[in-house]
C-alpha cells in the first residue's frame, strides 16, 4: 500500500465510525424542512447527501476542503512561482483534506504515469464510432468499457469483505484518472485530426500531458490546462455529474460504471454542455451583428433581448446556487487579463459581463444574473487554437473526474448506503396543499 493510500485509510477509519454513530444515536433527529416547491423544482436546497470534498456557498462561492480558489492558487504546489497550481495537488487535497507538498504532487504525477497505459480494446471501441459522433458519446463509452479491468468487480465476485470496498475503489480510481488524458486526447485527434495520434511525454505533469497529446505544446497552454483542471474539478455533491456518479456507485457499481453515468449527465445542455452553448451563441452574435459591433453595448443588448424574446436562456449566466459571479469565472478572467487581454472574443466576453446581468435583473425572474464558469472557459481554449467547441465538455469531464472519484472513495470508506429517496403521487401533493 502506497503512503497516500495508507494516509487515506488512517483518516477515513475514525470518520466512518463517526458517521455510523450519527446514524445510530441521532438518526431520528430532525435536520431541516423542505417545501413542495423544492421537491417539484429539482430538490434545490434539500439536504440529502454527505459530501466531504467541497462546499458551495451562495455568497462565498466554491470552497475546496475549506479553501477558496484564490487560496488554492496561492497554496497548492506549482512548477514555478508564475505558474498555475497542479491538478495532482487538488486531487490530493480533495482526497486527504490536507495541502500537499511538491513531493506529494510529484509522487502522484509518477503514479498516474505508471498507470496511464490504455488497453488497445478501448481505442478499438472509440474507433468503431462514426467520425461525426458527439465527443461525449465516445468519452463515456470508453470509460464504461474499461470496467473490464475493474479491480472492484474482480474482488467483489471473489467474495471481498465490505470493509475492503474502499481499497479496490481507490485502485480503480487511480487507474481511471491516470488514463483519462490519453483517452480524451485520442478522441480529439480521431475526430478532428484524422486519427493522427501523439504519444504522451513522460516528463510532463497530468494536465500538460493532455494538452501535449491534443497537439498543443506551449508553456502558456500548459498553464491554462492546469488552471482549467483545478477550477472545474469539484462542485460539492448535488450537481448532476457528481450526484449521478454518487448515485450509481451507491449500488456498489464500480468507478467505471459510475463515472460513465456521471459523464452522461455532464453532457446535458443545462450542465457541462453549457460551455459549448456559450461559444456557439457568442459566434452567432458576432456573425449577426458584426464583429465591429460586438463592443457596442447597445447592439449587444439588442441581441441579448432578442435571445430572451425567442424563449431562450443566455448561456453561461445564472446558477442554481450561487448569488454572485462565479469565482471560477473570475479565476479564468484573471488568466485572460494576464495572457490574452487583446483577444477579440475575450473583449466580447467582457462586454457581456457588463451588459447581461442588468438585463437579467430587470426581468425579475433570475435569482443570479451573473456569469458562471461556462461563460469564460471556451474563450481561453479558442484563443490557443482549440476551436472545436463540441469537445469542450470532454475537457470538463476529465477535470470533474478528480472531484467525483475522490468522493467515491470516501463513499465506500464510510460505508454509505444505497441512495433511495421517497417519491409520491400527484394525489399526495394535492393532499398536502389541502392540509396546509
Amino acid at each position: 500500500m502506497d503512503y497516500i493510500k495508507e494516509k487515506f485509510f488512517d483518516k477515513a477509519k475514525p470518520i466512518a465510525e463517526e458517521v455510523k454513530t450519527m446514524v445510530k444515536n441521532y438518526g431520528k433527529k430532525p435536520a431541516g424542512e423542505y417545501t413542495i416547491e423544492q421537491i417539484l423544482t429539482g430538490m434545490k436546497g434539500v439536504v440529502s447527501l454527505l459530501t466531504l470534498t467541497s462546499k458551495l456557498d451562495p455568497v462565498e462561492g466554491i470552497r475546496f476542503r475549506g479553501y477558496s480558489i484564490p487560496e488554492l492558487k496561492d497554496k497548492l504546489p506549482k512548477l514555478s512561482p508564475d505558474d498555475e497550481p497542479l491538478a495532482e495537488g487538488i486531487f490530493y487535497l480533495l482526497l486527504l483534506d490536507e495541502l500537499p507538498t511538491l513531493n506529494d504532487v510529484n509522487f502522484l504525477t509518477e503514479e498516474w504515469r505508471k498507470r496511464s497505459e490504455v488497453p488497445q480494446y478501448v481505442f478499438d471501441i472509440i474507433d468503431q464510432h462514426p467520425n461525426d459522433s458527439r465527443p461525449m458519446v465516445l468519452f463515456s463509452s470508453a470509460i464504461l468499457s474499461m470496467a473490464h479491468d475493474s479491480k472492484f468487480i474482480k474482488k467483489y465476485i471473489a467474495g471481498m469483505h465490505k470493509k475492503e470496498y474502499w481499497d479496490t475503489t481507490f485502485e480503480d480510481t487511480m487507474d481511471l484518472i491516470a488514463r483519462l488524458p490519453r483517452i480524451a486526447s485520442y478522441i480529439y485527434r480521431k475526430l478532428y485530426y484524422n486519427n493522427e495520434q501523439i504519444e504522451p511525454d513522460p516528463k510532463l505533469d497530468w494536465s500538460a500531458n493532455l494538452a501535449h497529446m491534443m497537439g498543443y505544446d506551449h508553456e502558456d497552454i500548459y498553464k491554462l490546462f492546469r488552471l482549467y483542471m483545478v477550477v472545474h474539478s469539484d462542485h460539492e455533491g448535488g450537481n448532476v455529474s457528481a450526484h449521478t456518479t454518487h448515485l450509481v456507485n451507491s449500488a456498489l457499481s464500480n468507478p467505471y460504471y459510475s463515472l460513465s453515468a456521471g459523464m452522461c449527465g455532464l453532457a446535458g445542455p443545462l450542465h457541462g454542455m453549457a460551455n459549448q452553448e456559450v461559444m456557439k451563441w457568442i459566434l452567432q452574435m458576432r456573425e449577426e451583428i458584426g464583429e465591429d459591433n460586438c463592443q457596442d453595448k447597445e447592439m449587444v443588448e439588442k441581441f441579448v433581448l432578442k435571445t430572451l424574446s425567442n424563449g431562450q436562456v443566455i448561456p453561461g449566466f445564472g446558477h442554481a446556487v450561487l448569488r454572485k459571479t462565479d469565482p471560477r469565472y473570475m479565476a479564468q478572467r484573471e488568466f485572460a487579463l494576464k495572457y490574452l487581454p487583446d483577444d477579440e472574443i475575450f473583449k466580447i466576453v467582457n462586454t457581456l459581463f457588463e451588459v447581461v446581468p442588468p438585463i437579467l435583473q430587470k426581468t425579475g425572474k433570475v435569482k443570479n444574473p451573473y456569469p458562471n464558469v461556462d461563460a469564460h472557459s471556451g474563450t481561453l481554449l479558442l484563443h490557443y487554437g482549440i476551436k472545436e467547441y463540441p469537445f469542450y465538455t470532454v475537457l470538463f469531464g476529465v477535470s470533474r473526474a478528480l472531484g467525483v472519484l475522490s468522493q467515491l472513495i470516501w463513499d465506500r470508506a464510510l460505508g454509505l448506503a444505497i441512495e433511495r429517496p421517497k417519491s409520491q403521487t400527484l394525489d399526495w401533493f394535492r393532499d398536502q396543499i389541502k392540509r396546509n
